[in-house]
């Protein structure tokens, strides 16, 4: 999965800190004209259709504003920008959302969260065919990423920990190319890099994100004051992403074809990667996943997993530093400190049929 948080954005979150303070109080305003960024990922192709055919436009004139979706090249980029303020909202992982943004202290709400990771993220072995052959092995990851929490949560799955293993930082980008060489024997890739490697000499799947489902979310995430001044944007957002929900549910080729085509691969290609992701088709699954207990627990592991790396923000005394809400009045550590919250009331109204 293309979540990356590179070792250089320890920077800006420190030097976001005053930025999203005072951005966050001049985008609390009013407005007709949005921007979201955006970056290509199988679970994030449905919002691209969505813009290119008039879906998201059509939706936004319902409510007498306009949107338009950005697509940036560079994953953290993307997320860096809205950080800054450039953009009032941006796709991204729930755990990206915790350590760029809410960490820079720019308050922010997951508006939809579209699917989680059930099998695009996972660690290989070269001619090994356990997990617990990891142990004393250099692994080649994104280091500070998903990928890297998932190589945590596999570790302590069977007993280790990354005391008994040694991280080697490798980009997506070459992550295939590392694969070839004789020196390396382990590696926590996402998809398509993922499948692609499988397919090489003496490569065995070991563990993937289907092991720990819920835990690698993609989400739309918005400016929380944006967000609450400007109601229409979201039910505008929320109307255009399950509508083509509704078109992916019953199999649309046209639709479909679309997003392999735009995601740089082919209608197979497209479909294998939908069937290791979780997608919340109908808003009452969106709902449901949502107001579950599962969720708060997630985003405790992964505060914690952030705190344990430094990247939970300066200063941070402890995991509980930055505060989480979520539906149902539930939260997660400092309440005086509030900057993640998970919204339930816009995919309510998509499932009751209000928008």
């Amino acid at each position: 999965m293309k979540h990356i948080f590179k070792s250089t954005s320890k920077f800006l979150v420190a030097t976001t800190l005053v930025i999203g303070l005072s951005t966050s109080a001049l985008m609390a305003e009013v407005k007709n004209k949005f921007e979201v960024s955006w970056t290509i990922y199988v679970g994030f192709m449905p919002w691209d259709y969505a813009q290119q055919k008039g879906i998201v436009d059509k939706w936004a004139k319902k409510y007498d504003i306009e949107i338009d979706l950005v697509q940036v090249n560079d994953y953290i980029e993307s997320i860096n920008q809205y950080t800054a303020g450039k953009f009032d909202g941006c796709l991204m992982t729930n755990m990206d959302a915790l350590t760029i943004p809410a960490a820079g202290g720019v308050d922010s709400t997951a508006l939809i969260m579209g699917d989680f990771s059930n099998g695009n993220d996972g660690i290989i072995l070269k001619g090994k065919k356990n997990l617990a052959d990891i142990k004393g092995q250099s692994v080649n990851l994104v280091e500070l990423s998903v990928s890297h929490y998932l190589l945590a949560r596999g570790l302590e799955s069977v007993g280790l920990s990354e005391r008994d293993v040694k991280v080697i930082n490798t980009s997506d980008a070459d992550m295939v190319a590392a694969y070839s060489s004789s020196e390396v024997t382990a590696l926590t890739p996402w998809n398509p890099q993922l499948s692609e490697i499988m397919g090489m000499k003496d490569a065995n799947l070991v563990f993937d994100s289907s092991k720990i489902p819920g835990e690698i979310i993609d989400m739309l995430v918005l400016n929380t004051e944006t967000m609450k001044d400007n109601p229409k944007f979201a039910k505008a957002l929320t109307g255009a992403w399950f509508e083509v929900m509704a078109l992916m549910k019953k199999g649309d080729k046209d639709a479909l074809t679309f997003m392999s085509e735009a995601s740089g691969t082919d209608l197979a290609g497209f479909k294998s990667q939908l069937d290791s992701t979780k997608m919340f088709y109908d808003a009452s699954e969106a709902v449901e996943f949502a107001m579950g207990d599962a969720l708060p627990a997630t985003m405790k592991k992964v505060s914690e997993f952030s705190f344990d790396h430094g990247i939970l923000g300066e200063g941070a005394p402890n995991a509980e530093f930055i505060g989480m809400e979520f539906p149902g009045g539930k939260t997660f550590g400092d309440t005086k400190n509030i900057k993640l919250r998970f919204d339930d009331t816009y995919i309510k109204m998509a499932a009751e049929g209000k928008l």
